[in-house]
C-alpha cells in the first residue's frame, strides 16, 4: 500500500473527541508521582534559533534554542496565578484553568496562549499536532510531502491544530501558500506520543522543524 494511501487510512481510523488529557506513551511514567488534581500543563515554545532560559513559576528553567523550540510541560496550580520568566525577566502573570494543557509564546511583547487540547483519548493513537508560527503567513498548511494527503490547512498565524493518527513513519512538507520549506521525516512514533510540528522563519522562507512533547517530572 502506498505511503499516501496508508496515512490517510491512519488520519481516519484517528479521528475522535477532544479531551483534556494526554495519554503517556512510556509504561515508567504509571509509577512516576502524580500531578495533584486540578493541575494544568504549561510550556514554551521559542520560534526563533536564539538561545534563552525559560522558567514557569517555581518549576526548575529549561533552555531553549536552535537544537529546541519547545520546553516541556510543566505542572502549574489551575486557576493560581503564575510568573513567566524569559531570560531571567518576567514577561507576565497567567492563570490557566485545570485540566487543561497550554502552550506559550512571546509574540510582539505580548504572550500568546495556545490551547493544547489532546485530539483524542485513546492511548493506542499517536497525535501530531502543527502550529503556525512563521511571520507573515495568513494560513499554514502541512502535507505529506511527494503529492500525500493534507494533514492541517488554513492554519492561522499564532494558532494551532492537532490530529490523532495510527503510528507510521512518513515524510512530511509545510509552509504557506505555493512556498514550501524542506520536507521533514517523521520519526517512528509510538503509541501515546505526541509530536509537534513547527512551521517557522517567514512566508518567503519557511522552516519545518519537530519535535516529541515531553512533560517534566513532577516531584511532590
Amino acid at each position: 500500500m502506498k505511503l499516501s494511501a496508508l496515512l490517510a487510512t491512519a488520519l481516519l481510523l484517528g479521528s475522535g473527541l477532544p479531551t483534556l488529557v494526554h495519554a503517556e506513551g512510556k509504561l515508567a511514567q504509571l509509577y512516576a508521582p502524580r500531578p495533584p488534581a486540578g493541575s494544568a500543563f504549561v510550556r514554551v515554545l521559542q520560534p526563533t534559533a536564539d538561545s534563552v532560559e525559560v522558567q514557569l513559576g517555581q518549576n526548575p528553567p529549561q533552555r531553549l534554542g536552535d537544537e529546541r523550540l519547545a520546553s516541556s510541560y510543566n505542572v502549574i496550580k489551575g486557576g493560581e496565578p503564575f510568573a513567566v520568566r524569559i531570560a531571567g525577566k518576567t514577561v507576565g502573570t497567567l492563570t490557566v484553568a485545570a485540566d487543561s494543557y497550554q502552550s506559550l509564546v512571546l509574540h510582539d511583547g505580548k504572550l500568546l496562549v495556545l490551547d493544547d487540547s489532546a485530539a483524542s483519548d485513546d492511548a493506542l493513537k499517536a497525535e501530531l499536532r502543527f502550529y503556525n508560527l512563521a511571520s507573515d503567513c495568513p494560513a499554514g498548511q502541512l502535507q505529506v510531502d511527494g503529492g500525500g494527503p493534507t494533514l492541517f490547512a488554513e492554519v492561522k498565524p499564532n494558532a494551532t491544530q492537532a490530529r490523532a493518527i495510527n503510528p507510521v513513519s512518513a515524510s512530511l512538507s509545510a509552509g504557506c501558500g505555493a512556498v514550501q520549506a524542506k520536507a521533514l521525516a517523521l520519526p517512528q512514533l509510538q503509541p501515546g506520543d505526541h509530536y509537534a510540528l513547527f512551521l517557522t522563519g517567514s512566508a518567503q522562507q519557511p522552516v519545518l522543524r519537530g519535535e516529541l512533547s515531553s512533560t517534566a517530572a513532577f516531584a511532590r
